[in-house]
C-alpha cells in the first residue's frame, strides 16, 4: 500500500492529469489508483515480464501526458492502450508463453497462471486447449478478448484503448469468442448472458 496521501475519491483521472502538467507528483495519485490493476492485466498477458511493462506503461504516460486529449477517451482506457501496445511490441514471446503452457498442460496442477485471462471459459479448457486457441487467435482479436475478460474493460474503453471504433470491437469479440468455441467445443464457453 502506497504512503503518498490519496488525493480525494471525487477528484477524476483527467483532473489529475490535467494537474500533473503543472504538478508532476500529482501523477503518481494515478499510478496508485491503476498501476494494480494494470499489473494484473499485464501479468496475465507476459508473466514476469509485466513488472517491467508496468513500469513502462507509466513512464510512457507521463511522458505523453501532454497528448492526452480529454473526452476521447477516459484515462483508464488510455492507460490500458499504452499497456497493450507494449504488449503487441513484445507479442513474440507472449505467444511463446501460451503456446509452452499449452504444451506443458497434461502437467499443470492449478490453473492459476491464466486465471481470469478467460473469465468467461470453464477453467478445466485451462488444461491446454485456451492456451491453443488464445495462441492461435490474431493479435487485434487477443486485445479485444483479453481486454473484455481482464479487467473487464466496456466495448467503449476498449474501443478508445485500441483507437478502433466500437462496432470493430462487437465484430473482433464476436470472432474471438468463436473461434475460442470452435477450438474448445460448446460446453466449456459461458455466454455473456448466462455471467449477467
Amino acid at each position: 500500500m502506497s504512503t503518498r496521501a490519496q488525493p480525494p475519491p471525487d477528484v477524476t483521472d483527467e483532473d489529475l492529469l490535467a494537474e500533473s502538467l503543472a504538478a508532476p507528483e500529482r501523477f503518481a495519485a494515478l499510478f496508485d489508483r491503476y498501476a494494480p490493476v494494470v499489473h494484473g492485466y499485464l501479468s496475465r498477458r507476459v508473466g514476469t515480464l509485466a513488472d517491467d511493462l508496468v513500469s513502462e506503461t507509466f513512464l510512457l504516460a507521463f511522458r505523453g501526458r501532454t497528448g492526452y486529449v480529454p473526452g476521447r477517451a477516459p484515462v483508464r482506457a488510455w492507460l490500458y492502450g499504452i499497456a497493450t501496445n507494449l504488449v503487441r511490441r513484445h507479442a513474440r514471446d507472449e505467444e511463446r508463453r501460451y503456446r509452452a503452457f499449452g504444451r506443458a498442460a497434461g502437467h499443470v496442477e492449478s490453473t492459476t497462471e491464466l486465471g481470469e485471462v478467460a473469465g468467461r471459459v470453464d477453467a478445466q479448457a485451462l488444461r491446454g486447449g485456451l492456451a491453443d486457441a488464445l495462441a492461435a487467435l490474431p493479435r487485434e482479436d487477443l486485445d479485444v478478448l483479453l481486454l473484455w475478460t481482464y479487467p473487464q474493460l466496456s466495448y467503449a474503453e476498449i474501443a478508445a484503448a485500441l483507437g478502433i471504433p466500437v462496432g470493430t470491437v462487437r465484430s473482433r469479440l464476436h470472432r474471438a469468442r468463436g473461434r475460442v468455441r470452435d477450438h474448445l467445443g460448446d460446453r466449456w464457453l459461458v455466454t455473456e448472458e448466462e455471467t449477467a
